[in-house]
């Protein structure tokens, strides 16, 4: 009873006019920078929380949360309309939703994604208001053997996307793994593949990366003949039919509950939680052929996951005072801007704020959903235009995102690499999925074994005299033995994140 006391508290707060106008703020720029590919909710966070100076700490905090969960979602719209995810987080979503848009369904992924990040929004705050201490306390178990093994668990993932060929998917997942290398190693601070190059030295940037294994290869591809049919339909039904949520109600469930507890976890993101919802999903599925090709549920596991994950880092973030991600690095400056101490005292000193964030991040979840759904046809006018002018359109904003995380003329030049690879590997017939998967995990996992074998001495029976590193390393196992079931079964992945059918 005192968490609906707290949350009444908390409504009667947000729900005041002041902080529902800046929670509609936060939303709305949340939802355009994540349209916006290389922008993101870091650098919209850190510029914007000079301008909520003048504000009070909850309707700041309000408006810069909104950026964070915004983001999520509108990184979804470009992935699925024309294949280029405006964050990290939406890459799973081009898995199935780009596919979806190619078969004249655009409007049921777009729809779908909606109503996805909503409900699973919806019940990881529901997760959050109920567990967020125990879960806390919990997550402080959690040493360098436990992540080492999470990160094990996220590369298995691999397996189940390496579309038609086993070993160009393993090479694939391996190139990721070595661009994950280059720059200055963790522990000593010396240069790895940096063959005296300065820039080399921060490393490769993953926007660049992204945006170059999918826009640039997509926009050439496109250009060899005519355009898609898909960029000529025209968007009907937003909502999808009562088969599509039937086959996506447990997925929307599952995605939630899996998102908020890998946010939950240090080092985790929306990313991960998206990838690992979606594999959840295609190993559960009677017909794990469909995901790849435009399976509605594998838009909704995505989805719903990465926008969990955001109520998932609260937790520590709230209970604990440690940011998970960088976008909550960024949003913990915020609170010491604004007098506001995270960590296990905030809930007893300033309760208040607390609440009215838990419930402004409700009103949020709401927002988006009235908001975006109508602004998918303001969107889908990009499906009209014809697409010689589209093209140069396209990469002239993904190459700004680019430049634009680092101000760096270089990592232009890396999206540019990256695109000609990216260009190739389609023509060769080699999955991008791996590749994005690798370079995600394997600096988290590199660190994580480091850290480890520095604390064993170098034991490796670190990993498995532990109990949950040894649960995650199982589980593990089992996933790649789904993964080599399924394709025994004559399953073999048409393609991953949105490559085409040859």
């Amino acid at each position: 009873m005192d968490v609906l006391h707290h949350l009444a508290t908390g409504f009667s707060i947000a729900l005041t006019p002041v902080n529902i106008w800046y929670c509609f703020i936060g939303a709305f720029i949340g939802t355009l920078v994540g349209v916006l590919p290389g922008i993101g909710a870091t650098v919209s966070i850190a510029i914007l929380t000079p301008f909520t100076v003048g504000l009070g700490p909850t309707t700041a905090i309000i408006m810069l949360a909104g950026i964070y969960y915004g983001a999520m979602y509108g990184g979804s719209t470009t992935a699925i309309l024309i294949n280029i995810p405006g964050e990290a987080a939406s890459v799973a979503t081009s898995l199935d939703g780009y596919q979806m848009a190619r078969q004249g369904r655009a409007g049921p992924a777009l729809g779908m994604s909606a109503i996805a990040s909503f409900a699973a929004g919806t019940l990881s705050l529901i997760l959050l208001m109920t567990l967020a201490v125990p879960l806390a306390s919990y997550a402080l178990r959690f040493g360098p053997p436990e992540y080492f093994s999470l990160m094990v668990l996220g590369l298995t993932i691999v397996v189940s996307l390496v579309g038609r060929s086993m070993a160009k998917g393993l090479l694939a997942g391996i190139f990721g793994m070595l661009l994950a290398t280059i720059g200055m190693e963790p522990l000593t601070g010396q240069g790895r593949f940096t063959f005296g190059n300065v820039d080399l030295m921060a490393g490769i940037d993953f926007v660049a990366v992204v945006v170059g294994l999918f826009a640039i290869p997509e926009v050439l591809e496109n250009m060899e003949g005519p355009s898609l049919e898909v960029y000529r339909a025209k968007i009907r039904n937003l909502f999808p039919t009562g088969e599509d949520l039937r086959q996506s109600g447990w997925a929307m469930v599952r995605s939630a509950f899996v998102g908020f507890f890998i946010g939950v976890l240090p080092g985790s993101s929306g990313a991960v939680a998206a990838f690992m919802a979606y594999n959840v999903e295609k190993n559960l599925s009677a017909t794990p052929e469909r995901f790849g090709s435009g399976a509605i549920e594998g838009v909704a596991a995505s989805e719903g996951a990465n926008n969990a994950a955001v109520s998932g880092a609260m937790v520590p973030l709230l209970s604990l005072g440690i940011p998970v991600s960088a976008p909550m690095a960024v949003l913990i400056g915020a609170f010491m801007i604004h007098g506001l101490r995270p960590g296990p005292m905030l809930f007893e000193k300033s309760p208040d704020f607390v609440w009215a964030l838990i419930a402004s991040m409700y009103i949020g979840n709401v927002i988006l959903l009235v908001l975006n759904l109508p602004l998918v046809g303001l969107w889908t006018q990009l499906l009209r235009v014809p697409y010689p002018y589209l093209a140069p359109g396209i990469l002239v904003l993904c190459l700004l995102g680019a430049y634009g995380i680092r101000n760096s003329f270089f990592d232009v030049g890396v999206a540019f690499a990256m695109g000609l690879i990216g260009y190739a590997m389609r023509k060769l017939d080699y999955p991008t999925a791996p590749v994005v998967l690798a370079l995600i995990l394997s600096p988290m996992l590199e660190d994580a074994l480091r850290q480890s074998l520095t604390i064993s001495k170098g034991r490796l029976e670190i990993f498995v005299t532990r109990p949950i590193s040894l649960a995650l390393l199982a589980l593990a196992v089992v996933s790649v033995i789904l993964s080599l079931v399924s394709r025994r079964r004559g399953v073999r992945p048409s393609g991953a994140f949105g490559e085409k059918e040859k």
